[in-house]
């Protein structure tokens, strides 16, 4: 018994739901072990009010004797004691036992419970097989069971268990623990959920009585931490955690609405003067000093916040979120410093900084003491911040025990560390053992100044490198400028100013302009103990002109600056390169000329816009351009390509300004230049493709240097060169200045605008870029001749202006210079008294004008020309014509003439017969310069404006020759005088002329018709050769015209008319008029009107007895399918060569429409005999009339055998077979025009339509 007390007594000590256990106590202990070890295996389900989820929970419970003492009092709201469950154990199997001790005994517990209103109850009876067979008289089991459930259990059955033999191991014993345990576990959870429900109604009316006054927010500060207990000895530390955060919470609004003026009054015993800063305890779980002083309402602030999260550090660690932990600790520590400010609590100097202090190495100490090192130094971007804070606030230890100086802490000091090192009292025991425990660091540390340094710089390095290592660069780098002051007051400043030119890189990179400023003060005074002067300067030439800095400041670093040139201009050393940034902005450039262009020997002016920075007057020895000379290969092109550029206009030149301070380079690089690009195809200029492309990539793709150039001027050099602008005794004042520059240009090429320097002593103030790139050009050209027509192209016949245009370049025209013009007899120079030829500038001001002397001498025509010096332009205008050539070759009939001249197209192309194209003619000149030993050669193309056809008219056996001249050109021209002469001489061929008397307008791209009758006495030869001419001249107000006339030349063959065609339609027999779909007659006739003749004798002419054929091929077709041919529509006759010979051919046709048809056209061809061609090769003229032709020929033998071979020569060609090889071909030969005359050919018949013999039948409704 004494060891289950004892074992009674141990398990009350831990937080878990107490039950108590009554009747017997011996039975209780039996089985107490496997009460406790199994009651929490299994898993139940807790289903929470206020639809908070369920959760899945292992139950424990710490199982006592029961007393009436445990049981609570009304109004008690202390879960850890309050007994959840009440258990009476049993083992009574014998009836009368159970009538004389047992039924009493649990009467008695029952009176107890009701009481107390406690209904969470349970009766264990105990079944035992021993005691069974010890009592032979006993009643069933079951009897004992259904008194007590009579008894006690009447609506409350199953709050009585059987438990059968506990001690044994058998399935029946097993089932009854199985039914055992679920039963307990049920009620348990009941019983908790029921009285925790209650428990935070309670709480939660509490919480809301806040505003009452008398509230105290210590006791519900203990209310609240009960439930957080409750959750975690249920082992819920999420919930748990959330019970400190509302607590955390809370107390904070309370008292940022203090800091508001809306205070509570228990916020006063929170606001008591700081006695002890200790720091946080988070080696205990609970922290019961702390928790005590919170119950009696007797804790300050920093014991409540201190308790406060070393609960919630319990918590976080029982999660396994230490990490969390130090986030939470570095908000606690800043939000204290706040809240007590806003208290307005009493602290003592050094106080606030020890328990800040002390409080992060304990923090660091805990997470350390649960976690290995690999997860420290992997997750060490949480705990840095804690490092930071340390080291700050050790740091501001240091200046307050005088330990961060030269000489040492003295008497004032040493007092104040005492009474600093007064609060921490004595140590607490659970870290008295340890040797790098908070309260040691620290006592150390203020020690001495040798400790201090040690721990301060061990405590710097370890966060500089933790920043470094998760990224923190700037971070890294503010502990850096702290380390940089700690050398500074250490006297040490060569260990300074590495850290303070690290962060000055990265304030310069990222622009912030105030801490650039400080930071360089810093780094100023760092290089001036440390005596390195370019340094100095380039450092105080930034301060001098930052805006950020006050007027007396930067007043005091230019002097600085002044005072240091004048001292160092007596040293023989090298200059100092200092960067221009520190002295002066360049605004504009102003060119004069603005074209930035001028020849050798020319003068440029520059007017270049400076705005100094500096505060005070600074007199500069003098300002300096260099130049960067690039010599062109070909001066000329050179010259001519800068002229075509699209440059500034106005000669001015604007520089981007600085964006912020002028101290403050650009925090990023050049701004980027863009320009689109289209991608057309070069067909139909349709777009192929679009883009971007960046105009200044090389600036924007250089390497950045890894030390900022502008802090660093080693970085600098001035280029050497032979061509440097320069201004002596330049006086810069505040603001803008305007600085002129003159320059003779001597040299030609390219000159571009590299770097400006300002010279002061041996300082000299660069800058190494000037951008945008400034240029100007200096040209030397050569003298150059330009012969270009004046209008869009030359016409020949008529008078043209060709103008001249010399540009001097370098040479001087003299008195007595003249162009030697050699030309041809076919381009004569029309003299006028009135030309005269202009002199002017090359930007286009005109100087004088002189009268033009033009002579003539055979081929050669010289012209003088006016004075002019060096590069300038002569210009002057010259009346040329270009005379009409004699001929122009034609081919035979009314085809195009064939020449061996030039062709030119104007306007969209259009087929040949639509639009004729102008014939040109070249016309070279040599021309001779005063200025060259050789001669130029120009050439310039005239067009002739017209071009002519003809045509060949013919009505029985009368012909015309009708003439079209089309006028090609632009201009309008009047045609008189047209003639038709035959170049034969031919008395017995007359031209009997139809055309006006008058003059004939022919507009621009307009023609004109000319028509003439052939008449003849006798028979005409087989050929005409005739030449075409007509006299023309401009419109009223154009140049006048030449004397010579146009000519054309025409040739005609075989034109006089042999055979006359006619075709009749008559309507069928009984019918008046055709009608549409009924056959009707054709009859075709075909008339020889002249006897035999030269152009008969060919092959198809055959000769028998004095009596002459020829074989005719005749085809009737109808191209507009208005007639259907029925039968055969072609044939071969035999036709004899006789004047007034006459063959008829019948054959009927059906209409396909009603109304006026027009006839079918009847075709003539010449047959000439069978030929025999050799294998595979077929007769071109043949196939171009009988492929794929059907003709019907007459029925006689000869007939059906040439119609046989007709139709196997084209079967032959258009299959490619050789089943034909080497037989005869027969060939169609067409007649030359005007041989045959069709008198029908515009005839036109009357078709009736037929009768409809339909009926349409419509109903209307």
């Amino acid at each position: 018994m004494e060891a289950a007390e004892e074992k009674l007594l141990l398990f009350t000590m831990e937080n878990r739901p107490l039950a108590t256990c009554a009747g017997d106590q011996a039975l209780f202990s039996s089985v107490y072990s496997i009460l406790v070890q199994q009651l929490p295996r299994e898993p139940m389900e807790w289903r929470r009010s206020y639809g908070r989820p369920p959760k899945m929970i292992h139950l424990e419970a710490n199982f006592v004797q029961f007393k009436e003492e445990l049981i609570p009092k009304e109004g008690n709201r202390a879960l850890l004691t309050f007994p959840f469950l009440h258990i009476f154990w049993t083992d009574c199997c014998d009836t009368e036992v159970y009538k004389a001790t047992a039924k009493d005994e649990i009467t008695k517990w029952q009176n107890i419970l009701k009481a107390y209103s406690s209904s969470d109850w349970l009766i264990v009876v105990v079944e035992s097989d021993a005691k069974k067979k010890n009592k032979t008289n006993i009643l069933p089991r079951t009897s004992i069971v259904d008194k007590i459930r009579n008894d006690f259990c009447n609506k409350q059955s199953d709050r009585c268990v059987v438990l059968s033999d506990p001690l044994k191991d058998s399935a029946r014993t097993q089932e009854s623990w199985n039914a055992f345990f679920a039963k307990l576990r049920t009620l348990l959870l009941m019983s908790f959920t029921k009285n925790l429900g209650k428990f935070e109604d309670d709480m939660r009316t509490m919480r809301e009585k806040r505003t009452e006054a008398g509230w105290s927010f210590s006791e519900y500060f203990m209310v609240q931490e009960e439930l957080a207990f409750v959750f975690e000895m249920l082992q819920q530390y999420e919930d748990a955690l959330v019970q400190y955060d509302e607590l955390d919470a809370l107390f904070t609004q309370y008292v940022v609405n203090y800091g508001a003026g809306d205070g509570a009054n228990w916020l006063t015993s929170f606001c008591q003067p700081v006695r002890s800063w200790n720091g946080l305890v988070l080696r205990k779980p609970i922290d019961m000093e702390k928790r005590e002083l919170i119950q009696k309402n007797q804790a300050t602030l920093l014991d409540l916040r201190s308790y406060l999260f070393s609960r919630q550090c319990t918590l976080l660690v029982l999660l396994q979120r230490p990490w969390e932990v130090a986030q939470r600790a570095l908000q606690l520590l800043h939000n204290c410093v706040q809240e007590l400010k806003l208290l307005e609590v009493s602290v003592p100097v050094g106080a606030l900084d020890c328990w800040v202090f002390l409080s992060c190495l304990e923090v660091l100490q805990r997470i350390e003491g649960c976690c290995d090192r690999a997860q420290l130094e992997n997750n060490c971007c949480h705990t840095v911040g804690l490092w930071s804070y340390a080291t700050e606030k050790l740091k501001s230890l240091g200046y307050l025990c005088g330990l961060i100086t030269k000489e040492g802490p003295n008497s004032e000091d040493l007092n104040r560390t005492v009474d600093v090192l007064a609060g921490l009292g004595a140590e607490r025991p659970e870290t008295a053992n340890s040797p790098q425990s908070p309260y040691k660091t620290l006592n150390e540390a203020l020690s001495s100044v040798e400790a201090f340094e040690k721990h301060y710089l061990d405590l710097s390095y370890a966060a500089i490198e933790m920043y470094k290592t998760i990224g923190r660069v700037r971070s890294a780098q503010l502990l850096g400028k702290d380390l940089a002051d700690f050398y500074m007051r250490k006297g040490e400043p060569e260990k300074a100013e590495s850290y303070l030119q690290e962060a000055l890189k990265t304030y310069l990179s990222e622009g912030w302009a105030l801490l650039i400023a400080h930071t360089r003060k810093q780094l100023a005074e760092c290089q001036n103990r440390l005596q390195q002067t370019e340094n100095y300067l380039q450092t105080s030439s930034l301060l001098a002109v930052d805006s950020h800095l006050p007027e007396v400041e930067r007043t005091r670093f230019c002097q600085e600056i002044l005072r240091l040139s004048r001292q160092l201009a007596s040293e023989q050393e090298d200059r100092l390169l200092l960067g221009m940034e520190g002295f002066a902005q360049l605004k504009s450039l102003r060119f004069d000329p603005a074209a930035a262009l001028v020849h050798v020997g020319g003068t440029l002016d520059m007017e270049l816009t400076v705005h100094s920075l500096m505060p005070i007057p600074v007199p500069l020895d003098h300002l300096s351009i260099h130049l960067h000379l690039a010599i062109n290969k070909d001066p000329s092109k050179r010259s001519g390509e800068w002229a075509g550029r699209g440059r500034n206009a106005t000669g001015v030149y604007l520089f981007p300004g600085e964006h912020g301070s002028p101290g403050c380079p650009r925090s990023s690089q050049p701004s980027i230049e863009l320009y689109e690009m289209h991608d057309r195809s070069p067909s139909d200029s349709s777009l192929n493709s679009s883009g971007i492309v960046c105009k200044n990539m090389h600036l924007l793709l250089r390497r950045q240097e890894s030390s900022s150039s502008i802090e660093r001027s080693s970085g600098l050099v001035v280029e050497e060169t032979a061509h440097v602008l320069r201004t002596a005794a330049v006086l810069m004042q505040p603001g803008t200045n305007s600085i002129r520059f003159k320059t003779q240009a001597k040299e030609a090429g390219t000159y571009t605008l590299r770097q400006l320097s300002a010279s002061l002593g041996r300082v000299q103030f660069t800058l190494p870029h000037i951008y945008p790139i400034v240029q100007y050009e200096v040209y030397s050209q050569e003298p150059q001749l330009k012969v270009e027509p004046l209008t869009e192209s030359l016409l020949a016949g008529i008078s043209q202006r060709v103008k001249f245009t010399i540009h001097t370049g370098h040479y001087t025209v003299k008195s007595g210079d003249a162009l030697q013009l050699s030309i041809s007899d076919t381009l004569p120079i029309l003299h006028s008294a009135s030309s005269t030829a202009s002199v002017s500038t090359n930007s286009g001001d005109k100087l004088s004008e002189a009268p033009l002397t033009i002579q003539s001498s055979g081929k050669i025509t010289s012209i003088t020309l006016p004075l002019a010096a060096a590069y300038h332009i002569i210009e002057f205008d010259l009346h040329v014509i270009c005379h009409m050539p004699s001929t122009l070759p034609t081919p035979p009939d009314s085809e195009r003439p064939s020449t061996d001249l030039k062709a030119t197209r104007k306007g969209p192309e259009k087929s040949k017969l639509e639009v004729p194209c102008m014939t040109s003619i070249d016309q070279k000149i040599s021309i001779d310069c005063p200025w060259s030993i050789y001669s130029t050669l120009i050439s310039l193309t005239f067009n002739i404006p017209f071009s002519a056809s003809h045509s060949l008219l013919s009505t029985g056996r009368r012909k015309y020759l009708q003439v079209c001249v089309h006028n090609l050109s632009e201009v309008s021209f009047q045609l008189f005088d047209p003639q038709l002469v035959d170049l034969a001489n031919c008395s017995r061929l007359n031209f009997v002329s139809l055309n006006a008397t008058k003059q004939q307008h022919v507009y621009s791209r307009q023609a004109t018709f000319f028509l003439w009758e052939l008449t003849w006495s006798e028979e005409p030869g087989p050929s005409l050769h005739s030449q075409f001419s007509v006299s023309f001249t401009p419109l009223a107000g154009q140049e006048h015209g030449s004397m010579k006339p146009y000519t054309y030349e025409l040739r005609l063959d075989n034109f006089c008319t042999l055979y006359n065609v006619k075709a009749e339609i008559s309507p069928p027999l009984g019918l008046e008029m055709c009608k549409m779909g009924t056959l009707c007659n054709l009859e075709v006739s075909i008339v020889r009107l002249s006897d035999l003749t030269e152009v008969d004798k060919d092959e198809a002419l055959s000769e028998s007895d004095g009596y002459c054929t020829t074989r005719l091929m005749y085809e009737v077709v109808d191209n507009s399918s208005n007639w259907a041919v029925c039968g055969k529509s072609s044939g071969v006759i035999s036709m004899p060569v006789a004047a007034r010979a006459t063959h008829k051919v019948h054959m009927e046709v059906m209409p396909l429409f009603a109304g006026f048809l027009p006839f079918p056209d009847v075709k003539l061809f010449k047959y000439l005999p069978f030929q025999a061609c050799p294998s595979g090769q077929v007769d071109t003229a043949a196939d171009s009339w009988m492929e794929n032709d059907t003709l019907s020929l007459d029925r006689n033998m000869d007939e059906q055998a040439e119609s046989s071979s007709l139709r196997s020569r084209g079967s032959t060609h258009s299959s490619g077979s050789g089943e034909h090889k080497g037989l005869p071909m027969p060939r169609l030969l067409p007649f030359y025009t005007g041989q045959v005359f069709n008198t029908s050919a515009s005839r036109q018949v009357l078709v009736l339509p037929c009768q409809d013999d339909h009926m349409l039948e419509v109903n209307v409704t």
